[in-house]
């Protein structure tokens, strides 16, 4: 089954989205900084909606824009706000932390997987800012982690995952079914056909992943 994600910055256009097949939503707050954490009214209510259209919600966690190095305070607000969102009905989560070295830091991600007490969790486009050549390494490491997807334009960050179709087939080949693989990062209603037939993935994310209703 093929699982279209929309990538939501509040619930404003999510009945749309939903009334057009799509089977996730991934449910954030500003976009403009590659997403942050939603507030608690709003996970709540998308939650109840999309329940009821037996549509899932992913939250993700992230404390702020910048780069994804987290201190202790920051690391404790995360922890905070996955108790909150699984608490208001969250279906998954979506976070990462990496080290200045840009490895995916092992000791927050514990940390992050320990507080999600098995809910599915998603690592997000942090993903992306791990060299190419090591991330199928870091890969590994999310499986070793408990981590269930990973999202990724198939290349570094900026890129546009239509750029890295080869890559991103290989990532989903080295994933070998342990972990799901997300194409992002350029995903239209348009062209996700045509990337799911070279990369073998099965889940599309994005925020033009539907086409919308013309308005009246």
């Amino acid at each position: 089954m093929i699982v279209r994600e929309f990538c939501a910055e509040n619930f404003t256009d999510v009945p749309q989205a939903v009334a057009a097949g799509v089977l996730r939503i991934e449910l954030c707050d500003n976009l403009a900084v590659g997403g942050t954490t939603p507030s608690r009214g709003v996970i709540e209510l998308t939650s109840q909606y999309a329940h009821d259209k037996a549509v899932k919600v992913f939250v993700m966690i992230r404390p702020r824009g910048g780069d994804f190095v987290y201190d202790e305070t920051e690391v404790a607000i995360m922890v905070a706000d996955i108790g909150t969102a699984l608490a208001k009905g969250a279906d998954g989560l979506v976070m990462g932390a990496l080290t200045r070295d840009g490895e995916i830091d092992d000791r927050v991600m514990r940390s992050l997987m320990t507080a999600a007490d098995g809910a599915e969790v998603t690592f997000h486009m942090a993903f992306d800012a791990i060299a190419s050549d090591r991330q199928s390494a870091a890969l590994d490491q999310l499986v070793d982690l408990g981590v269930t997807r990973v999202l990724t334009h198939g290349g570094l960050a900026g890129s546009d995952v239509m750029e890295n179709l080869a890559h991103l087939r290989d990532t989903v080949d080295h994933a070998r079914g342990r972990i799901r693989v997300i194409a992002g990062g350029g995903v239209t209603i348009d062209n996700y056909h045509e990337i799911i037939a070279r990369t073998g993935v099965n889940e599309v994310h994005g925020t033009r992943i539907y086409r919308p209703a013309a308005r009246r």
